[in-house]
């Protein structure tokens, strides 16, 4: 096969988690086709293939499975709204259990006419369900839960309980009518976390100003976006002055203003003034998109627990038809029951045996979980992600940009050689950094007064991990660490060395980040053992790490020294967090059980290199991750508990003879719903929080000077 590209597509008409499983199944049994995934929380299909996917085919495939389905191609970014799904008709539903009550309750003169309500009724209550379940049957060989339903009505019927056979019908109707609106709630609850996107944009053309879909962006095309609109992709002001609400992207309440050249990420809001931007990405690589396919493919991704629950249920439906056909067959030959008492137990059993509740009870989860973590300015790549970080027993932090804001300041300049004035060594430092881009040497700048002359630097090396060398008028220069410049008389940040002599020692402070020892205390609470790896020098990094409570601290640290940390504290258990800013890290962020990247939503290397990727910069965002991640996890064992016990009890019941139709549909449709409900309490425990602004930190870099 060729190079696998991904594709996409929407999916209508899907209202059963098992159906969208065995939709899934047997896509991926086409050759065709590679890692195929029916989202049923989306409505939405993901898949690989080598050719371009003819849309007929897959609604061919899926349509053997379930009948009424739906595949659609994903043609503007505005199809996302198109999404429906089955309607139950509760004016038919009335119709037909009044005409069937009539029927039972009233005598009419002739018998014909009681007879006829009560086909009226039955073919009114089970017409649907049957053309799906023979449709289901002729072309994919297999029984699904309609025709369960029907042949429990009509068994009932011929047995002489032709009430309950009504009300089976009726009540599954009607409690899937309420598990679509729970799902629909869900879903749309859920889209709304996420309505970040802005489907269309105002082009400038000469005089002109024309709607175009944000699909059609170019780079480079000037657009116009007005009060209240949101910033469709990318892009750079050209022309005006407003103010821009983040807090979609950042969660931050404050506004921010923006001016001429500002670099602006689009799902922010304009809340002022009509600017021009000149778009520097395409929608499908700008910053929201990004965010969006992100939280689409999260959902895709399947925990643990999901894939278990998925093979359980794949054996669960065939086990319980089969132990419903040996109830109705043998009973009377084992026990004093006649063949209408066990075909009436068998019918109740058959009923039970949906798995509906306990398909749609972990991914439902799993997918609100994932939304409600969004909400709360943490993208979670996966429900598998959001699994493993519950059961997280260390984190490692990277320092600058991490655990400190890295915004460096100069504090203190002591100068150890009387030869040389303050001026004379801030000259030395400017020359030399200027050809620096580190943040340190940044910071370095500030002290210069206006445009620093460089020319007369000679022979400029930067020492990964150490420093900067350089021959300035005939004399070697060295700034950066004591270990580059030696003989170091004060603990710094940065020295200077010249001709082998030390001349002065600067004092640069990265101030250590609000919320931090708060949620290294909380980590703390929760179980979890901290360490910080960091390139500083001993005194620095312990200074930091101890006002931090850090349980262990690892200073002088190159980057591959932190790969090596980590592989190193994974043999004990690799249950390990690596929290660190998604660039310089990535290679950890990777290896890590959970990487997590701080700061910056902008950046796509960050996005890229991390499982768990935090838009706010603030690291109590962690401890809540994995506060989500646990509840989450309560919300699915009380779900699948519950289900189970219920099922259990219902079947014990129907095989003794205790329970009777209507309250096996309790057992199947009525378990769904209470699922699904309490799945939806994980919304009100965690509430968006809106704080003060603060800005994202800059620097993507490690202490240690020059450490890239």
């Amino acid at each position: 096969m060729g190079v696998m590209k991904k594709f996409r597509y929407i999916i209508n008409n899907l209202d059963c988690a098992n159906c969208a499983r065995k939709i899934e199944e047997a896509l991926n049994k086409d050759s065709r086709f590679e890692n195929v995934v029916v989202n049923f929380n989306t409505s939405k299909i993901s898949l690989e293939a080598s050719d371009t996917v003819d849309v007929s085919v897959l609604n061919e495939i899926a349509k053997k499975v379930e009948p009424e389905v739906d595949i659609l191609e994903i043609k503007t970014s505005a199809t996302d709204e198109k999404l429906h799904s089955k309607e139950y008709s509760l004016g038919s539903l009335v119709i037909a259990v009044i005409c069937g009550i009539i029927a039972i309750k009233v005598k009419f003169p002739n018998d014909i006419i009681n007879l006829a309500l009560l086909v009226i009724s039955y073919v009114l209550l089970i017409y649907k369900h049957l053309i799906n379940s023979l449709k289901v049957l002729i072309k994919n060989k297999t029984i699904n839960e309609n025709l369960l339903i029907v042949i429990s009505s009509l068994g009932a019927f011929v047995i002489g309980e032709v009430f309950e056979g009504i009300m089976v019908v009726a009540l599954y109707t009607f409690g899937k009518f309420l598990e679509e609106k729970a799902i629909n709630r869900t879903r749309s609850s859920v889209k709304e976390l996420l309505d970040i996107r802005q489907n269309y944009a105002n082009l400038k053309l000469d005089n002109d100003v024309k709607e175009i879909d944000v699909n059609d962006i170019k780079i480079g095309d000037i657009l116009v976006v007005k009060k209240g609109e949101r910033i469709p992709v990318d892009g750079v002001i050209i022309e005006g002055i407003t103010k821009l609400d983040t807090s979609a992207l950042t969660g931050e309440s404050e506004l921010v203003d923006v001016k001429l050249n500002s670099k602006i990420l689009s799902g922010s809001i304009n809340v002022g003034d009509v600017i021009e931007i000149k778009a520097t990405e395409v929608y499908e690589n700008s910053t929201v998109s990004r965010i969006l396919t992100l939280m689409e493919e999260a959902t895709d991704k399947k925990s643990k627990t999901e894939t278990t629950v998925s093979k359980i249920s794949k054996v669960y439906t065939p086990v319980v038809l089969i132990l419903a056909t040996l109830v109705a067959v043998f009973m009377p030959k084992l026990f004093d029951v006649t063949y209408a008492e066990s075909l009436y137990r068998g019918l109740t059993f058959l009923v039970i045996s949906c798995p509906c509740a306990i398909a749609i009870s972990v991914p439902l989860s799993y997918f609100v979980g994932i939304g409600i973590a969004s909400k709360n300015n943490i993208l979670v790549k996966g429900s598998n992600y959001l699994d493993n970080l519950m059961h997280i027993k260390k984190i490692i932090f990277d320092k600058t940009g991490t655990l400190t804001t890295g915004a460096f300041q100069v504090t203190n300049i002591e100068i150890f050689d009387d030869a040389y004035s303050k001026e004379e060594v801030i000259d030395v430092l400017t020359k030399g950094e200027s050809l620096s881009n580190h943040p340190i040497a940044k910071s370095i700048m500030k002290l210069a007064k206006g445009d620093v002359n460089n020319e007369d630097v000679e022979e400029y090396k930067e020492i990964a991990g150490r420093g900067i060398s350089f021959e300035l008028q005939d004399k070697k220069v060295k700034i950066g660490t004591d270990e580059l410049c030696g003989d170091c008389v004060l603990e710094a940040n940065v020295h200077l060395n010249i001709d082998g002599k030390h001349v002065a020692s600067v004092i640069i402070d990265d101030g250590i980040k609000r919320n931090a020892k708060e949620a290294i205390e909380q980590l703390h609470k929760s179980g979890v053992k901290t360490y910080m790896f960091t390139g500083d020098q001993k005194e620095v990094a312990l200074e930091i790490g101890n006002e931090l409570g850090i349980n262990e601290i690892r200073y002088e640290m190159l980057p591959a020294d932190k790969f090596a940390g980590y592989e190193e504290l994974s043999k004990s258990d690799p249950r390990i967090a690596f929290v660190g800013d998604g660039i310089n890290d990535a290679p950890v962020l990777r290896r890590a059980f959970i990487g997590m990247s701080m700061g910056e939503i902008g950046s796509a290397a960050a996005i890229e290199a991390s499982d768990v990727v935090l838009m706010k910069d603030d690291l109590l965002k962690i401890p809540e991750a994995i506060k989500i991640s646990k509840t989450t996890n309560r919300i699915i064992k009380q779900n699948l508990i519950f289900a189970f016990t219920v099922k259990i009890l219902f079947l014990t019941l129907s095989i003794l003879g205790k329970a009777s139709m209507w309250m096996a549909v309790f057992a199947d449709t009525g378990v769904t719903v209470l699922t699904i409900f309490n799945t939806l309490r994980l919304k009100n425990k965690f509430k968006k929080k809106h704080e003060s602004h603060s800005h994202a930190c800059e620097c993507h870099e490690h202490h240690h000077h020059h450490e890239c």
